[in-house]
């Protein structure tokens, strides 16, 4: 029995002798592909980094306002676009008299409705009054204006022409309240 048990020790031996080399390969050709994955590893997260850095620069270059920070901004900035787009078809769809009497029912609609217009108008490559603005300062300031849907007055406000602001409701005492449509 100790002479199958010496030559099985025997076989072990040779076994494992002629596999340590192999072995030792195979643990350098891991180590290797670990170190070279480790690399590409590294290199990938500096490059998402930079790519990052770049996305933040050029995001802050061409931002024109702060972006919502919190997942509640966002939401109520989305809100706010709706109410706008509800308000709006809703202005388009009926009579002066009926858009005046509807702000005039629950003021604050006018406020929701300018605050959806300020996040629709955020996202415009170019604010159609400031086309305006530079159209009339390009003209005499004799020529007298008469801004309907101001808003904010920011077309008087902008400009040394004399502007007649006109709106359904009035927050500033510039803007003459009243159904444009007569």
């Amino acid at each position: 029995m100790k002479e199958g048990e010496s030559r099985k020790r025997k076989r072990r031996r040779r076994h494992n002798s002629n596999s340590k080399p192999q072995d030792q390969e195979s643990y350098q050709s891991k180590s290797t592909a670990k170190t070279t994955a480790k690399k590409h590893k590294q290199d990938t997260v500096k490059n998402n980094e930079q790519q990052y850095e770049h996305h933040q620069t050029s995001a802050a270059a061409s931002a024109k306002r702060p972006k919502p920070s919190s997942f509640l901004d966002k939401m109520r900035a989305r809100l706010s676009g709706g109410h706008f787009r509800m308000l709006n078809e809703k202005l388009y769809t009926c009579t002066g008299k009926e858009a005046l009497d509807y702000f005039n029912e629950n003021p604050a609609l006018f406020d929701m409705y300018h605050s959806g217009y300020q996040e629709q108008m955020s996202h415009w490559p170019e604010l159609p009054v400031n086309i305006i603005v530079k159209w009339l300062k390009d003209h005499s300031p004799s020529l007298v204006i008469a801004d309907f849907g101001c808003g904010d007055a920011r077309l008087a406000k902008s400009v040394k022409n004399k502007v007649f602001s006109f709106d359904l409701v009035s927050n500033d005492p510039s803007v003459i309240a009243c159904d444009m449509s007569n």
